[in-house]
């Protein structure tokens, strides 16, 4: 990973999610986002993903949903899978969740909303 400056208070683009040591790996954690979006944030071995904790298909949290092997994870309500690396659906790639970017600096997480990418 690039190392990057410690983001200032100024930078509305980042969300401070975790520190490193907080999230092991096979863990999960909810972050909320100041716009009212949770955030799923996964550590699969080690790699950080972060998506919208809502299935496209109805809106269901994902958040507690079984991952069948360690890059799948499963909505509960519906069945339907997803792929935590980009983020489609397995059964219907026109079906995405969002991705949030992960960043780590200083031993703190941090999440990158992917509308704020242009900024």
């Amino acid at each position: 990973m690039p190392l990057l400056p410690t983001p200032s208070l100024a930078d509305t683009a980042l969300l401070a999610a975790s520190a490193v040591q907080d999230l092991l790996p096979s863990t999960r954690k909810l972050v909320f986002a100041p716009d009212g979006e949770t955030v799923l944030l996964l550590n699969m071995e080690g790699e950080l993903y972060a998506m919208e904790n809502s299935c496209p298909d109805a809106g269901a949290s994902i958040a507690c949903g079984s991952c069948c092997d360690q890059h799948v994870l499963s909505c509960p309500a519906h069945g339907l899978k997803f792929d935590i690396r980009n983020s489609q659906c397995t059964a219907s790639p026109q079906l995405q969740i969002k991705l949030y970017e992960v960043l780590v600096l200083e031993g703190k997480i941090w999440l990158r909303n992917p509308k704020a990418r242009s900024l």
